[in-house]
């Protein structure tokens, strides 16, 4: 077997921004029927199940803070996203979430908290509760957050050129790799050559 087959190490999970890399990156997510998949998502992480990797999703949902959603309604999405990958043969094994958001208007989420990325709060949680190794895992995002926060907590990191591409300009940070989609993330962690891979040098 290849030393190189996956990025993947035993003991490390694919941590998965939502937003951008699993559904599309639009300007509210707030209902289950806003919720629309990226093209090929569901198919993608069904291949990391079959492979046998945790699947986290770690998503900043500062919706809430700002009074767009609650956190009830945030949880009817998730379990709509979970029945939808579901009919796709795919599953999420853990869903992390922050709700708080510096410029908040709702004041119970006006936190200076360690789980909003880039901070890496909910990486360590997934991390405490699943008994993950972060240096063994892999973050794909689309944001330059997403890859700062992997970076931070010690993961691999693959940028996808969906939802944000790296382009929301609030972090500075340069991913292991940068990929089309979700699907090509995928290819990469599970070993397949995929031409489109720019990776850091």
């Amino acid at each position: 077997m290849s030393t190189q087959r996956l990025l993947v190490q035993p003991g490390g999970a694919v941590f998965l921004d939502r937003d951008g890399v699993i559904s599309k990156q639009t300007a509210f997510v707030n209902r289950p029927e806003d919720l629309v998949f990226v093209e090929g998502a569901v198919e993608a992480i069904a291949r990391l199940n079959r492979a046998h990797l945790l699947v986290v999703v770690i998503t900043n949902q500062g919706g809430i803070a700002m009074g767009y959603l609650t956190e009830d309604d945030l949880a009817e999405i998730h379990r709509c996203m979970k029945r939808l990958l579901a009919q796709g043969g795919a599953h999420v094994d853990a869903i992390y979430y922050c709700p708080h958001h510096p410029q908040a208007t709702v004041a119970t989420y006006l936190v200076d908290c360690s789980c909003r990325k880039p901070a890496t709060g909910m990486l360590e949680e997934a991390r405490d509760d699943l008994g993950i190794d972060l240096r063994k895992s892999v973050f794909v995002g689309d944001a330059t957050t997403d890859v700062l926060a992997g970076i931070r907590a010690g993961c691999r990191t693959i940028l996808v050129e969906t939802g944000f591409g790296g382009k929301d300009g609030k972090a500075t940070a340069t991913p292991d790799h940068v990929v089309a989609d979700l699907g090509a993330a995928v290819d990469l962690i599970l070993g397949g050559s995929n031409p489109a891979d720019t990776r850091a040098s």
